[in-house]
């Protein structure tokens, strides 16, 4: 029984208001994975001192209120890295985490997996009494927003990504996060046309609900409910998609519309997204261009608060200079909804997701995946 909600607050919607979580979700670590790899790819020292200065800061894990020492920048691995993805509307309104992700890089330092925490998943808060919060029971995203509260003043982001991080340990067993990223995803659009779009495969022809071919939003069905007008068409096949066509396209889970497997279907859109997304900031366009690696790199750092516990978004840049989107591997946690007299309370977790996060602790995912082929996401 979920005995708490976070606040919903009011004020005017942001531009995201109308997009689903889960396209939200698909641009939170193509845009930490091209800041990353920007700092490798630029190389020189001024350049790289650059993008740092454009990254945000803040102490997401509340390491100088514990009084603890910085490391220094000898990364190694195993590594965890927490990825949430915000919607601010305005000053006064807590903060809930749209996206929540979690990237594990194991100790040969050559690949990594990819696994989302649903947002709706039913959790354990635990107190956290800075923002006097007494803990209880919710959906993890509501964790954001009870740690962001601060007395008497607006709230603090950054408060809110450490008490979602201690939940987030809880649920995985994870003992610490190695770094950390807050995206702001109104910089999304900016950082997809800084690319000068995205590349990549159509698996079948898909008709948008919401675009028409101009991009324009569809009209209101004035004799019941949907939408009414001609339909942004994406063709299979390899396309070129700008900005708002790769967000429009990765929300689509209809039949109607051309995606028979529904939900499953706009998960597996948007991992293939992910990794176009993540191509794309390696690609010889980007990388010899350096106007556009410039536009890019810093769009990415100005939608972004990063924490590396003592090591730069620059230091974890060359730590992970191995790692490229083919060595990501995609993760798909099974899981079903809960619901109480015919209500809908949230989502949980299948008993067999303990066993991956054990394994993960282990050190052997790719035991455990070659075991459970169904854990694995494919993305061409």
């Amino acid at each position: 029984m979920i005995v708490g909600k976070a606040d919903k607050g009011g004020g005017k919607a942001s531009r995201w208001s109308g997009v689903p979580r889960w396209a939200r979700v698909c641009t939170v670590f193509g845009a930490v994975l091209m800041l990353l790899s920007g700092a490798v790819l630029v190389g020189a020292e001024a350049l790289m001192a650059r993008y740092e200065g454009a990254v945000g800061k803040a102490d997401l894990f509340g390491d100088q209120a514990a009084g603890a020492k910085e490391r220094k920048s000898d990364i190694k691995g195993p590594l965890n890295i927490l990825l949430v993805g915000i919607d601010p509307r305005n000053p006064e309104m807590p903060p809930l985490a749209d996206s929540v992700m979690v990237l594990h890089v194991p100790a040969e330092m050559d690949r990594a997996y990819l696994f989302s925490m649903p947002r709706d998943l039913i959790v354990k808060i635990p107190e956290f009494s800075r923002a006097e919060f007494d803990g209880g029971t919710d959906r993890l995203n509501a964790a954001m927003s009870y740690g962001s509260r601060v007395p008497g003043g607006n709230p603090d982001a950054a408060g809110g990504f450490e008490l979602l991080a201690t939940t987030v340990q809880n649920v995985t067993g994870i003992t610490r996060f190695d770094a950390g990223a807050i995206i702001n995803f109104n910089g999304f659009k900016k950082i997809v046309d800084a690319m000068g779009g995205v590349d990549m495969y159509i698996e079948r022809e898909v008709r948008s609900e919401h675009r028409e071919p101009d991009g324009k939003h569809r009209k209101g069905n004035p004799n019941g409910e949907g939408y009414v007008g001609p339909q942004a068409v994406y063709k299979k096949g390899n396309q070129h998609l700008n900005g708002w066509q790769a967000l429009d396209y990765v929300r689509q889970r209809y039949p109607k519309n051309g995606v028979p497997d529904g939900d499953y279907g706009r998960q597996r859109h948007q991992q293939q997204f992910v990794k176009a997304m993540a191509a794309q900031a390696f690609s010889a366009d980007v990388v010899t261009n350096p106007v556009k690696l410039d536009r890019v790199l810093r769009a990415a750092g100005q939608s972004l608060i990063f924490s590396g516990r003592g090591n730069s978004v620059v230091d974890f840049g060359l730590a992970l200079k191995d790692i490229r989107p083919e060595t990501i591997q995609m993760i798909k946690l099974p899981g079903g909804s809960v619901t109480e007299n015919g209500k809908y309370q949230g989502e949980r977790f299948e008993p067999a997701v303990d066993d991956f996060f054990a394994a993960l602790k282990k050190g052997q995912l790719d035991a455990f995946l070659l075991e459970h082929p169904d854990f694995q996401n494919k993305a061409k």
